[in-house]
């Protein structure tokens, strides 16, 4: 059984409980939108310092890195392919996000 522990609320409680004093939590993964903060004490976050932020796409700003991480991809300096677990068809998008919930590929690339 897969457990998805990305974008879980509990999952950040405990990373900000772990983390150094003064460390960062960086936030990975969309949440779900009913998703919340779970009850921290803010005498906690006050005390503990550091801070929290999320990471969409890593950061990047699309305009400028993905041409980057193209070239690199190019001269074969970024294994990108790695990542793909399955190519599909436009007929198989139901199945590979069933799939992916699942845990069972990384990644599903359409092919047209």
């Amino acid at each position: 059984m897969v457990i998805d522990a990305v974008g879980i609320p509990e999952t950040w409680k405990q990373a900000f409980y772990a983390r150094d004093l003064a460390g960062t939590v960086v936030l990975v993964g969309v949440p779900h939108p009913d998703a919340k903060v779970p009850d921290i004490p803010l005498i906690d976050v006050f005390g503990r310092g550091g801070s929290l932020k999320s990471s969409w796409y890593g950061d990047c700003l699309p305009s400028r890195d993905f041409p980057m991480l193209i070239d690199l991809y190019l001269q074969g300096r970024l294994d990108l392919d790695a990542f793909v677990s399955e190519e599909i068809g436009i007929g198989d998008i139901d199945a590979a996000f069933e799939k992916m919930h699942r845990g069972e590929v990384l990644r599903s690339v359409v092919i047209l």
